[in-house]
């Protein structure tokens, strides 16, 4: 098991009923940065979740709530912080950036999937990509030392995201459509002008996002998380690809909401079946499967070059653009 995680976007429920107790399965010492909203909520839907996740870390002493970079490495805790899916929950205020950045959300996306008021996503056929709000949103995230994050934007979006941003964007859980074209992975040309920014792009270890092989089991899906690596580090280099699993605590009920609503995702993002998710657990290699590092390790990557993935490439940008 590498000796830290960074996990850049993990799922618990968007409910008041989601524990945050459930984001034990990490091991002591991860950092782990969890939504709290995407299109759906407004900015009193997030505000309360995100004060209500804050409220229960602080009353276990399993976690601690992430401020600064400081604040990352305890190996007796889990290093806690938040991000936005969307930037529907800003509610058309630039300010309200800095109130959930003052509540410890560390990064945002301006577009979940279809467009809105600060650009389009990727699954919108007319791409105009980012608006003038947008680029205004960018100039505010990093002015106040958020991270700017590209998945689930349209491609001309996140190019222009990597165009206007004056610090290191991310993606922080997308695959590579060389691989497996999907409408959720970015293309070449948008991993090379995140890494041009001096960003990091986080793998997720969804199955219908890392191709057929990864659909059918764990063990396929860590060989295919492992393949995306060795395509990240051959196009852009080791120091900016990292993980972000997007495993989701909620995944029955999110499989559940995309059969009762096929009209909110297309048919090329959903026909490969449902989503199937890496655990935490299946990943890290504390069950029965071998996890990442061991195949990575397997492949030939050295203990460097897998530390460097599993949390040090995001560690490194994090101390860049996150304000103390």
């Amino acid at each position: 098991m590498p000796p830290f995680l960074w996990e850049q976007h993990c799922c618990l429920p968007l409910h008041p009923s989601a524990r945050i107790a459930d984001l034990a399965r990490y091991p002591l010492g991860s950092y782990l940065s969890v939504n709290v909203g995407y299109s759906a909520q407004s900015t009193e839907d997030s505000l309360k979740l995100t004060r209500q996740f804050r409220a229960e870390a602080l009353a276990d002493g399993r976690f601690r709530l992430v401020h600064s970079h400081s604040d990352i490495g305890d190996p007796e805790t889990i290093a806690l912080a938040f991000d936005l899916e969307d930037s529907g929950p800003l509610g058309g205020d630039l300010d309200n950036v800095e109130l959930f950045y003052e509540l410890g959300v560390r990064s945002l996306l301006p577009t979940y999937n279809h467009a809105n008021q600060a650009g389009c996503g990727c699954l919108d056929t007319d791409d105009t990509g980012l608006t003038a709000y947008g680029r205004d949103l960018v100039r505010k995230l990093n002015e106040v030392g958020m991270f700017v994050d590209g998945s689930h934007c349209s491609r001309r979006t996140a190019l222009d995201l990597a165009t206007h941003t004056r610090a290191p964007m991310i993606y922080s859980h997308s695959n590579f459509a060389a691989l497996w074209e999907h409408p959720r992975n970015i293309t070449d040309e948008q991993a090379k002008a995140c890494a041009a920014t001096g960003g990091v792009i986080g793998l997720n270890g969804v199955g219908i996002f890392l191709g057929r092989n990864g659909v059918e089991d764990t063990a396929g899906r860590v060989e295919a998380m492992a393949d995306h690596v060795e395509y990240g580090v051959e196009l852009v280099g080791i120091e900016h690809i990292g993980i972000g699993s997007d495993y989701s605590f909620d995944a029955a009920d999110f499989n559940d909401m995309l059969r009762a609503h096929p009209e909110a995702f297309s048919e090329s993002y959903t026909k490969w079946g449902p989503l199937q998710w890496v655990p935490p657990e299946d990943l890290l290699g504390l069950s029965g499967v071998p996890g990442l590092d061991e195949v990575l390790a397997r492949r030939g990557f050295s203990l460097g070059d897998r530390a460097a993935v599993f949390g040090g490439n995001f560690s490194r940008i994090a101390a860049q653009v996150w304000r103390d």
